[in-house]
């Protein structure tokens, strides 16, 4: 298969998405703009089946949360931790100052986090959007989360960040919500986290009252692989991905038909016996799996693609690796496994998505600072660069622009 072969492909898949469900998610947020903390309460009842007396979590049952946790389990969220602070601090960007040039960061005053909940606990959703935060400064950090149990681990996670504003409220109408203010949630000035279809439109629909992270989409990952690769850990690899949900999506390359044609059969061999093995073949039903007739075609697949996650697991990794310019994250080698990546190598597992690699890069400490210049030029310079300032000010004939430099010459 050549790289245009494949790329008709991505763009059968990719172009089917649309925007259903649009119009629903507007009138949520108008009517959490409109009426606040009833409208909350409605769709809470509506969507949830619970009627809630108040949205805010007590901190003690927060730490409750964290207390009823094994040893064990602790542990491993304070590692992971750990390891995540180390990684944003070693990347956050530092102020410069050269003088008559100055460029300075500043934290962000308030963030809001969707943590996601429901069918399901993320624990490490909550470490990989709030340790960048506390990072970089962050002065108060208000997390929503459809997570509702008296106890949970996702609770304990967010005792370990030391954050105290959550909320037990979902889906678009917690995302409007943290975009405008209600009662009981605060306006903030910037949401990251990932959600389902439903968050990600209200993000994209309220960019602009606040800032958002990115617009994700469903989870991805482009495997290349060689002859000589462990076929049980790919299978797994794929199944890793899958078992996301089933719009999840895998696209194996090789040069080699051999080799996926043993992923395949070894796939037939195990998927019945995974938990989430139903989640799975719904996504394995739209996976590509493709022999790529060149390095070159191999190359341009991967950035035009621009996948969420890119595994290479072959013996030219470093010329490979070194030729990816647009991707979320890669991951080198057999001891790099994506989902070690979910949960504890370091950077945010928050993604680019749907080829939004191309010009987006994965959420981080410096996500959550805002920057600006500071100008404090001498006389000799100022005086160096007015007379061509003034020039193109009389060129855009704006007269003022040009005497306020004039005046500073004579």
């Amino acid at each position: 298969m050549n790289a245009l072969e494949f790329r008709e492909i991505f763009q059968d898949r990719t172009e089917t998405a649309g925007f259903e469900g649009m119009r629903g998610v507007m009138e949520i947020i108008e009517d959490v703009r409109r009426d606040k903390d009833a409208a909350l309460r409605s769709y809470t009842e509506q969507f949830d089946g619970r009627t809630p007396d108040t949205f805010k979590v007590p901190p003690e049952k927060l730490k409750d949360s964290y207390d009823a946790l094994p040893e064990d389990r602790r542990r491993a969220l304070e590692k992971i931790r750990e390891r995540i602070e180390d990684y944003q601090r070693m990347i956050r960007y530092e102020d410069r100052d050269d003088g008559e040039f100055k460029y300075v960061y500043h934290p962000i005053e308030k963030v809001g986090v969707y943590v996601p909940g429901g069918t399901a606990l993320y624990p490490s959703s909550v470490l990989m959007t709030v340790v960048p935060a506390m990072v970089a400064g962050v002065g108060e950090i208000h997390v929503v989360t459809p997570t509702f149990e008296d106890s949970n681990i996702t609770f304990a996670a967010l005792h370990i960040c030391g954050v105290e504003n959550v909320y037990t409220v979902g889906g678009a109408q917690a995302v409007a919500a943290l975009a405008f203010g209600t009662e009981s949630i605060p306006k903030v000035d910037k949401i990251v986290g990932p959600g389902n279809y439903y968050v990600a439109l209200a993000k994209r629909l309220l960019f602009g009252e606040v800032g958002i992270d990115m617009i994700a989409g469903p989870s991805e990952i482009l495997i290349y692989v060689d002859e000589d690769v462990n076929v049980d850990a790919i299978v797994y690899d794929i199944f890793a991905q899958s078992e996301h949900d089933r719009n999840a999506r895998t696209f194996l390359l090789s040069e080699d038909q051999s080799i996926i044609d043993r992923v395949e059969d070894r796939i037939g061999d195990l998927i019945d016996r995974q938990p989430r093995a139903e989640i799975i073949k719904q996504s394995i039903e739209t996976n590509h799996y493709a022999v790529v007739d060149s390095r070159q075609s191999l190359l341009a697949l991967v950035n035009h693609i621009a996948p969420e996650h890119v595994s290479v697991q072959h013996r030219d990794s470093d010329m490979i690796i070194r030729n990816i310019k647009y991707a979320g994250a890669v991951f080198e080698g057999y001891y790099s496994p994506e989902a070690i990546g979910d949960y504890a190598a370091g950077p945010s597992h928050v993604l680019p998505t749907d080829r939004t690699g191309r010009f987006s890069h994965g959420l981080n400490v410096n996500d959550f600072l805002t920057s600006h210049a500071v100008i404090s030029l001498t006389e000799d310079t100022f005086g160096n660069i007015a007379e061509p300032a003034m020039t193109v000010a009389e060129q855009e004939q704006l007269d003022a622009h040009y005497q306020s430099l004039k005046i500073r010459t004579e």
